[in-house]
């Protein structure tokens, strides 16, 4: 709005300027006319008719210096409304940059807060790290030892497997030994029984035959029999 009016204050100048030339011009002409010189009509209606001529040519080139100039206004007022335009529309895209500006700066903030707790998040997981490093270590060693006492614990189990085999072994050969020692001592118990009875036999024929003479050799030989199968029976 200012500058259309500094163009329309501008425009009456220069018309006011114009209509004062030409106002002044007739006056010098009118004058010129007038003045008491010694000088014919003929010349000075020559001169005249000259200033005249002047003076139309001068008012055509006004006319069209007007024109010019009405022309030059009316487009500068159409390039004052278009800049004007411009100005209305770069006064909104900066409005809009500057609401952009104001977003871009919240979120900046926003971003160097969060960056701030996520900062404090990674010290925390890498404390947290390298406090599961330590214990993974420290169960990788309780794993290395367990897996020693395993090999350890096979190894002996496999050993007692085999002594327990060994042991089963023995025991059969042993139950085999008692086996056959009770059936010796059987055997024994009845070769002893038969002994006694043969002894008790004798030694009733040795009673009688005593009352008749002294004993003779079979009874040493009994005696010899029940010493040998008492020996036999000793573990």
């Amino acid at each position: 709005m200012t500058s259309s009016k500094s163009s329309q204050t501008t425009r009456n100048i220069v018309i006011t300027c114009l209509a004062l030339w030409s106002v002044i011009s007739l006056i010098i002409i009118v004058v010129w006319a007038t003045s008491p010189d010694l000088k014919g009509a003929s010349q000075c209606r020559a001169e005249l008719q000259a200033l005249q001529k002047t003076f139309d040519e001068e008012k055509a080139v006004w006319g069209k210096d007007r024109e010019a100039l009405e022309n030059m206004v009316r487009e500068g007022w159409h390039n004052q409304s278009v800049l004007q335009e411009n100005v209305n529309l770069l006064m909104e895209q900066l409005k809009e940059l500057n609401l952009t500006l104001e977003t871009c700066f919240q979120n900046n903030t926003n971003l160097k807060e969060n960056i701030t707790l996520l900062e404090k998040d990674i010290e925390v997981h890498k404390a947290i790290e390298a406090n599961l490093t330590a214990e993974i270590s420290q169960r990788q060693d309780l794993i290395e030892n367990l897996q020693l006492n395993l090999t350890q614990t096979v190894s002996e189990l496999e050993s007692c497997n085999k002594l327990h085999k060994a042991a089963m072994l023995l025991q059969t050969a042993a139950e085999k030994q008692k086996d056959a020692c009770q059936t010796r001592r059987q055997y024994l118990e009845k070769q002893l029984m038969k002994c006694q009875n043969t002894i008790q036999s004798s030694h009733n024929l040795g009673t009688e035959a005593g009352n008749d003479g002294p004993p003779g050799p079979q009874s040493g030989l009994a005696m010899v029999v029940i010493v040998g199968i008492s020996l036999l029976l000793v573990p």
